[in-house]
């Protein structure tokens, strides 16, 4: 089992070399995609008052989470009402902002429709000299970390989001790739990366229906949505790009956009982004019930009846995603129930209450995993056959973001502030 899953983490290292740069942390579930990091020596705790290096204030409503590249810290922001949509740089080193600007003005946001979205969901991505910014269709651009001056920018990719954009973009070779599936459209997207032209864009096999003549869908948006971000692995002796949409998980060639397989769910909106271990994606079947579904990976056409390893059901995250460790599977649902699973089987290994609610993907650090709370508590847990809680740190406000792990701290953004935690 092990050893399956070293040569998995070989063969995708070579995607990733760059972001695997120690200090980096390019993508908001790090340079692997699925919350590892290589750190050492973070604090097991802190407060306000303790292992806190600076604390910066972030204006405006947005839970995109904070890539790290050199000197530079990410993130972006918006206004309550959508209408104002900025990128923000922070030095590394003293939290002082670099830039603050607005990248896009929309005159008519198209409303939420609830408390827990925002219109600064998705995160940046980083890479050597480049940051890209994105808002969904309000607008994607590129960035000169250094000269901080805008290199393109994109606004004319359609997709009514119906309660907001949340889906990040991700980087390989020269494509900058993301989804874009809302209640009207529904596609995956490759732009180039040097200027922003399309690529590659491939509409979405399923079939979502209830259309009148005009095209419109019939029944609520919520059905046909999804929030999710895709992972790029090496799999079945080929590179795929997994990809959750609302009512199925795809299986692409990230350099053609050709689709590979498709499995079906019945859940939509699914945010959760999948991980991989043991030959197999777990992924998440999103809303209505979400479920965790163990997908085998050398499929070919639509293989739901044929490739489905196993199905859990109990507690599963909504928004949170999972970390694979060792043949298990870590996970906290958004009312705070924490479990483990056995990847190979899904069978139960122990489920334990966290307390609070959770939307922040966890992280592994130095043999830990650090659970991140709406309310501002950080749980950290000792992997292992049994629920064993190491530490619980408070904060004054709560985390909506993911963390980034870099150059030895943690970087928090809570609602209100970015923090950097270091010993």
């Amino acid at each position: 089992m092990m050893y399956r899953f070293l040569i998995f983490i070989l063969s995708f290292s070579s995607l990733t070399t760059v972001g695997m740069c120690q200090g980096n942390w390019p993508d908001y579930r790090g340079p692997s995609q699925d919350g590892h990091s290589q750190e050492k020596g973070l604090p097991l705790k802190w407060s306000e008052s303790k292992n806190v290096v600076w604390k910066t204030p972030i204006h405006g409503r947005a839970w995109s989470s904070p890539v790290v590249w050199g000197n530079q810290v990410w993130l972006t922001t918006a206004t309550k009402d959508g209408k104002s949509l900025s990128a923000i740089c922070v030095d590394r080193k003293n939290g002082k902002i670099l830039l603050d600007r607005v990248l896009f003005k929309v005159e008519k946001p198209r409303p939420l429709g609830n408390t827990v979205n925002t219109y600064g969901s998705p995160s940046p991505v980083i890479e050597e000299g480049r940051v890209y910014i994105h808002f969904g269709s309000y607008g994607t651009a590129c960035l000169d970390t250094k000269t901080f001056k805008e290199i393109w920018q994109r606004r004319d990719l359609p997709c009514n989001h119906f309660r907001g954009p949340a889906s990040s973009p991700i980087l390989f070779e020269d494509l900058i790739i993301f989804h874009m599936d809302g209640s009207d459209h529904h596609y995956i997207v490759a732009l180039n990366k040097k200027t922003g032209d399309n690529v590659w864009k491939t509409p979405r096999s399923t079939d979502y229906g209830d259309l009148d003549k005009n095209g419109k869908p019939k029944r609520d948006g919520d059905f046909r949505k999804a929030y999710n971000t895709p992972i790029l692995i090496k799999a079945d002796g080929k590179l795929q790009l997994i990809s959750p949409a609302a009512k199925a998980v795809y299986s692409y060639n990230p350099r053609t956009g050709k689709e590979y397989w498709q499995v079906r769910y019945p859940g939509h909106s699914t945010a959760s982004r999948t991980v991989v271990g043991d030959n197999l994606a777990f992924v998440n079947s999103g809303y209505a019930k979400a479920q965790l579904w163990a997908v085998k990976l050398d499929g070919k056409g639509e293989v739901t009846k044929s490739h489905v390893e196993w199905k859990y059901t109990k507690s599963v995250c909504n928004r949170s995603s999972p970390i694979y460790l060792d043949g298990y599977l870590y996970f906290v649902n958004d009312k705070g129930i924490a479990g483990c699973l056995e990847a190979k089987t899904g069978r139960e290994v122990w489920r334990g209450r966290l307390g609070g609610n959770y939307s922040a993907c966890p992280v592994l650090v130095d043999g830990k995993i650090y659970f991140f709370s709406e309310e501002g508590k950080t749980s950290v847990v000792q992997p292992g056959k049994e629920l064993k809680i190491l530490a619980e740190n408070e904060l004054d406000d709560g985390f909506m973001a993911s963390p980034a792990v870099a150059g030895g701290a943690f970087f928090l953004r809570t609602r209100s502030h970015l923090y950097r935690i270091e010993k």
